[in-house]
């Protein structure tokens, strides 16, 4: 048996459980949360449909990467055959232990950034460019937030708090946020498939993608099976974002945000920063055009939010060189 091949397979089965389980639902939460009531194989459909059509088209377009480039890098300088991103060969077996070590973190309801754990294992060189535009995601998705909600406010979310959704109201309203998660869901993929199939060679064959494909979808179902697990709960104690209405409009905000990173260049990014930085400015927006004051209180979630992801951010770069240096 080949031993490499079998790490290469663990190492993917435990980055698809330990990415899910930490990423998807700072994209999904909110429309978990606002779908409760809904059965979750139903959930499940729509999402893995999206997840099928966009490994796809990557797969298709970009000669069997499935990584829409974040992996190869920008041309001339990377080509699939010479990536920025290099799979070793023979694979060792100690490159198993970012995506163990995430999983055990996500437990804890810590919403660690799986580009930082994984990414950076592999290429280490990488992780100035992948931190400087993630720090500036937060920013971005903080400030686009904080913007938006102070304009619609009083226009919107106090009627959606004070005025809770009718039957016909929320047919449209269904069909408007399940667009805006499609939307979402197809740009968070983008970005966040590097991180996975990091553990897999750059140019996949028709055999690979499917066993990959077939267990992305296991992992994802499981997920909305449980329902979300911890990291959820930051989602949850955010204002109103059960309710459908507000939920459609953190989705396309977010999606936006991710669409104008991905396009911005091929440097992979921490999409866990953009979602904390857009739910911070959200809610102090919120806040402060509902009450016209901000307390202590309301500020302090914010700021364990933000502490979280640091921690994350220190724990990630701690440990890969941890296992570096035991590897070595």
């Amino acid at each position: 048996m080949d031993l490499s091949l079998v790490f290469m397979w663990v190492g993917f089965a435990l980055a698809s459980y330990s990415v899910m389980g930490n990423d998807v639902i700072q994209t999904l939460g909110t429309f978990l949360s606002s779908n409760e009531k809904r059965p979750w194989w139903v959930l499940w459909i729509f999402a893995g449909s999206i997840l099928t059509a966009t490994l796809i088209y990557s797969w298709y377009m970009y000669d069997g990467d499935v990584s829409y480039l974040r992996l190869i890098g920008d041309p001339p300088e990377f080509s699939i055959d010479n990536p920025k991103y290099v799979l070793p060969s023979p694979f060792p077996w100690y490159y198993v232990l970012p995506p163990l070590v995430l999983l055990f973190i996500t437990r804890w309801g810590i919403p660690i950034s799986t580009s930082f754990l994984i990414l950076t294992f592999f290429k280490p060189k990488g992780l100035e460019s992948m931190l400087v535009k993630s720090v500036t995601g937060y920013f971005v998705a903080f400030l686009a937030a904080a913007v938006v909600y102070i304009l619609i406010t009083r226009l919107l979310e106090k009627r959606f708090i004070e005025n809770p959704i009718k039957p016909k109201e929320e047919k449209v309203w269904t069909v408007l946020q399940w667009f805006s998660t499609g939307f979402l869901w197809t740009q968070w993929l983008a970005q966040d498939f590097a991180n996975i199939y990091v553990y897999l060679p750059r140019r996949l064959d028709g055999t690979s993608l499917i066993i990959s494909l077939g267990i992305l979808l296991a992992m994802l179902g499981f997920i909305f099976y449980t329902r979300g697990g911890a990291i959820q709960e930051i989602v949850k104690a955010k204002t109103n974002t059960t309710d459908i209405r507000s939920a459609t409009i953190v989705d396309l905000i977010y999606g936006i945000i991710l669409f104008y990173f991905k396009e911005m260049n091929n440097v992979p990014m921490s999409t866990t920063w953009v979602f904390i930085g857009l739910l911070a400015g959200r809610e102090i927006a919120i806040r402060w055009r509902l009450d016209n004051k901000l307390e202590w209180r309301e500020v302090k979630g914010l700021v364990l939010d933000l502490a979280k992801v640091v921690f994350g951010l220190i724990i990630s770069i701690a440990l890969v060189f941890f296992i570096q240096f035991i590897a070595s």
